[in-house]
C-alpha cells in the first residue's frame, strides 16, 4: 500500500550533545508539498538528516510501511533523495558528472551510465535549468548555481520523496519561481516533497501542507492555509502577520532574450 512517508515518535541527537528533536511526528503523503517551519534551531534541517540517516535517530521511519533503517545506503538513494541546503562537495568535478552522481543507485559499481542513466540526467538537468552548466566545474559556481546542481543531482535519483532544505535560499527571484513550478510539476506527478522554509509568504504560494517546529517539538500541523495564521506564528516566531504587507512576483515571458 502506497502511503508515503510516515515518521513516528523520532528524536534526534549529534553525537552525545543534547536532544534536538523530541517525539516527532509527521506524515509526507505523494502528491503533496510539506513545509517545514520554525525559526532557527528549531529543528528543521536536523529532521531532513535524521529521515536519511545523517544524524543519529531513535523513532520510526517509514516509507510506503517498510522500515527505511533497516535499508542500505544505496537501497534508500533510490526512494529518498536529500538536497542540501550547502554541500562538502570540493572536488572540482564537471557539472554533468555530479549529477550522474544521482544514478549511483542504480547501477553496479564503476559501471557506465546506460541509456536510462543518460535520459534521467539529462532530464533532470533540463528540469533544474543547468544545462548550459554541464561542462563547468562544481567549485566554480556561484552559491544558486550549485544549489541547482544539487537538486538536478537529487531528481536523477528518480526517487519518490524529495528533501529540500531551503532550496531558494540562494536563488534570484526568478530562479525561485521556475524551482517552484518545478516542485509542483513533481507534486503533481505524485511526489512526496518536503522542504524547509523561512519565508513564511513563499510557503503558503508553494505548499499544501505545513508542520512547525518550535524548540524540537511539533508545534502545530496541516493544511498551510490553517497553520500559517497568527494562531501559530506569533507564539512560536514572536512576529504577526500583516496581510498584504509583501510583494508578489510572477514569471514573465521571454522573447529571445528579452521579457515581455
Amino acid at each position: 500500500m502506497s502511503t508515503g512517508l510516515r515518521i513516528r515518535g523520532l528524536t534526534a541527537r549529534y553525537h552525545h550533545g543534547p536532544v534536538v528533536l523530541r517525539d516527532v511526528d509527521l506524515d509526507a503523503p505523494y502528491g503533496a508539498i510539506t513545509a517545514l517551519l520554525g525559526p532557527n534551531g528549531s529543528g528543521k534541517s536536523t529532521l531532513l538528516k535524521a529521515i536519511v540517516g545523517l544524524v543519529r535517530a531513535a523513532g520510526c521511519v517509514t516509507l510506503d510501511g517498510e522500515d527505511l533503517v533497516g535499508l542500505t545506503a544505496a537501497e534508500r538513494a533510490v526512494r529518498v533523495a536529500y538536497v542540501p541546503q550547502r554541500t562538502l562537495l570540493a572536488a572540482p568535478l564537471l557539472v554533468h558528472v555530479v549529477v550522474a552522481q544521482g544514478r549511483f543507485a542504480h547501477r553496479k559499481t564503476f559501471a557506465r551510465l546506460d541509456e536510462a542513466d543518460e535520459t534521467a540526467v539529462a532530464a533532470a538537468m533540463r528540469d533544474a535549468d543547468i544545462e548550459h552548466l554541464a561542462c563547468r566545474p562544481f567549485t566554480e559556481l556561484s552559491g544558486g548555481e550549485a544549489q541547482r546542481v544539487l537538486l538536478a543531482r537529487a531528481l536523477a535519483t528518480g526517487a519518490n520523496v524529495l528533501l529540500l532544505d531551503e532550496p531558494t535560499s540562494s536563488q534570484d527571484v526568478r530562479h525561485a519561481l521556475e524551482l517552484h513550478a518545478v516542485l509542483r510539476s513533481l507534486r503533481d506527478r505524485g511526489t512526496a516533497i518536503i522542504a524547509c522554509l523561512h519565508d513564511l509568504s513563499e510557503t503558503r504560494a508553494l505548499a499544501d501542507r505545513a508542520v512547525m517546529l518550535k524548540g524540537g517539538l511539533v508545534h502545530a500541523h496541516g493544511v498551510t492555509g490553517e497553520i500559517v495564521t497568527n494562531e501559530h506564528v506569533r507564539p512560536v516566531y514572536g512576529v504577526e502577520i500583516v496581510e498584504g504587507g509583501g510583494l508578489g512576483f510572477r514569471m514573465v515571458e521571454r522573447d529571445g532574450g528579452n521579457e515581455r
